[in-house]
């Protein structure tokens, strides 16, 4: 995920006049922006660009932006190279993509997809920006999140029927699963658009979840994933023992520690930590080690270490 403070995001804010006027508002989405150009966010951005979409991508600095934009065109390379899509398939996805540091250049998009950090403060500040400089009356405004509730966001802007939660997963090239998370201010209008894009447009498979921390698959994996961890730090087992119990006793393609290096060690305790709040359960709790992990920079494979360590 792309780090973003909740201060640093440009943007030129056109007046409300400034909006424009849609007469179809159920009109095919073409046009859309990510939020974010990091492993997410990338991921994202590379699905609607080769769906045959106009993506924009934002990033808060020319760096991050760069290092996201190198990302997510090795990623296209590599499909390339293993036969996924054709040498001309990439150029014409690439040629799908620009990209900014100034969310003003949203104003057109039909669709704002937010993949930033998993932190409520930063979210609602990006969503009250894209409220502002988003022109198009009915353009949705959609949040990545694997845990923080919808409805904050939603009440965060001027149009809540308009706000979702698309909850993709990792990686998003990869991955068919989409869960579609409609707050309760959100329209049915809003959710079906949502739906024929993700099932449709983007040839992912939709599951509606309520808007409850953890939605539907983080409320099944997340207690899994820290029950591991606490096994591994009482000693029960050794990591490789446990990752090789599930995945050779229960054909699971990956072992939970392995799992929770790929999806981040710092993105597992932040959706716990939801998940706690929300819920007060214990098995939610993020165990100690998984803290000091965090807390050391040892986040997984996006860091080069975590329960194992990465070339």
């Amino acid at each position: 995920m792309a780090e973003a403070g909740p201060t640093v995001w440009r943007r030129c804010r056109p007046k409300m006049s400034e909006r424009h006027k849609v007469t179809d508002p159920m009109g095919d989405i073409a046009r859309v922006g990510v939020v974010g150009c990091g492993q997410m966010g990338a991921g994202i951005a590379e699905v609607c660009a080769r769906a045959g979409l106009d993506v924009k991508v934002a990033e808060t600095t020319g760096e991050a932006l760069e290092i996201g934009r190198t990302r997510l065109f090795t990623s296209l390379s590599k499909a390339a190279e293993r036969g996924k899509i054709t040498e001309e398939e990439r150029d014409a996805t690439q040629a799908r993509l620009s990209f900014t540091t100034d969310l003003g250049e949203f104003a057109d998009r039909d669709l704002v997809i937010e993949a930033v950090v998993e932190n409520e403060q930063v979210k609602t500040e990006i969503f009250q920006v894209l409220d502002q400089v988003v022109t198009r009356q009915d353009a949705i405004l959609a949040s990545n999140t694997s845990s923080i509730p919808l409805v904050k966001l939603a009440v965060a802007t001027s149009r809540p029927d308009q706000v979702i939660g698309i909850h993709f997963f990792n990686p998003a090239p990869v991955q068919k699963l989409v869960e579609l998370i409609p707050a309760l201010t959100t329209s049915e209008g809003t959710l079906s658009r949502a739906q024929v894009l993700v099932e449709k447009v983007l040839g992912k498979h939709a599951i509606r979840a309520q808007d409850r921390s953890g939605f539907v698959v983080n409320a099944l994996l997340i207690p899994y994933l820290l029950s591991a961890i606490r096994m591994f730090e009482s000693g029960i087992a050794s990591r490789e023992d446990i990752d090789n119990g599930m995945e050779l006793g229960c054909a699971h393609p990956m072992g939970p520690l392995k799992l929770s290096d790929l999806i981040g060690l710092d993105t597992v305790a932040s959706v716990a930590q939801s998940m706690y709040e929300e819920y007060k359960e214990p098995l939610y709790a993020a165990p100690p080690l998984l803290q000091r992990m965090v807390d050391a920079g040892r986040l997984g494979r996006k860091t080069g270490s975590g329960f194992y360590t990465y070339g």
